[in-house]
């Protein structure tokens, strides 16, 4: 990698990786909360949800907090059935009213069980692993445990089993594990190391990498994610999903 791009990286990084990117991107989701379950469970709806203009991502996700009286754990464990009748109308794009219902039933049963979503994550994983592949195999497998689950609903939820880039809830992962002094991303996860993170390859990241060169792979799928992850951690390999903000900032502002 030449030097032009390693400081390319590095300056677009630091230029977007700052409190200023958070009010129009899905991450102010989350960050609309202080509570640890509050941000873990609209920060995994506001990921899910995050196809199409991010101004209509979040205006969607506003109106599931309203719908969950602006209380989302304290909703997901004691609503009533009547509770749910207001969802019935919920839609963005594919996603709608059995997609949301389904997901109101897991996250009931698991925070019935555990405090943090974390814990769905890594029991299919350890700190030996180069990569969270394994967590998202793992948690692919629990999100669909409940008896009588929607077919439908999988394709919200992708695996790398599949070979999905995953690119939804690895931009989640980012937001819950990476931690530093900027405020965007939470780092309120502690048992996934940042180093594990897979950068989110979605249509603006895998645009500018392959014009940087960083990837060669001619498909765009889970392994594109990984070859793209190996060489942003010769930058850092500490750290290497913190590049997802350069890559982005440059293909969604239309820099490159």
């Amino acid at each position: 990698m030449n030097n032009f791009i390693i400081d390319l990286l590095e300056e677009k990084y630091l230029q977007y990786n700052q409190p200023n990117f958070i009010p129009n991107d899905p991450v102010s989701i989350p960050h609309l909360f202080s509570k640890k379950q509050d941000v873990e469970i609209m920060g995994f709806w506001a990921a899910v949800l995050a196809w199409g203009q991010r101004k209509t991502i979040i205006n969607k996700c506003k109106e599931l907090v309203h719908l969950m009286d602006g209380a989302p754990h304290d909703f997901i464990l004691n609503h009533q059935d009547s509770d749910l009748k207001a969802f019935l109308a919920f839609k963005h794009r594919t996603f709608n009213a059995t997609d949301t219902l389904y997901f109101i039933a897991w996250f009931r049963d698991f925070y019935s069980k555990n405090d943090s979503l974390e814990r769905a994550f890594t029991q299919n994983m350890t700190s030996e692993n180069l990569t969270v592949e394994q967590g998202l195999i793992g948690f692919h497998d629990l999100f669909f445990s409940l008896e009588n689950y929607p077919a439908r609903t999988k394709k919200h939820i992708a695996t790398p089993a599949r070979n999905s880039t995953c690119k939804r809830l690895t931009m989640f992962l980012r937001w819950m594990v990476r931690q530093d002094d900027k405020g965007v991303d939470f780092g309120i996860w502690k048992e996934i190391s940042p180093s594990q993170l897979v950068c989110p390859c979605d249509v603006h990241v895998d645009r500018v990498a392959r014009k940087l060169g960083l990837i060669q792979r001619e498909r765009t799928d889970w392994k594109t994610a990984l070859e793209l992850t190996e060489k942003l951690r010769t930058l850092d390999a500490n750290d290497p999903a913190k590049y997802d903000f350069a890559l982005f900032g440059l293909g969604v502002e239309g820099e490159m």
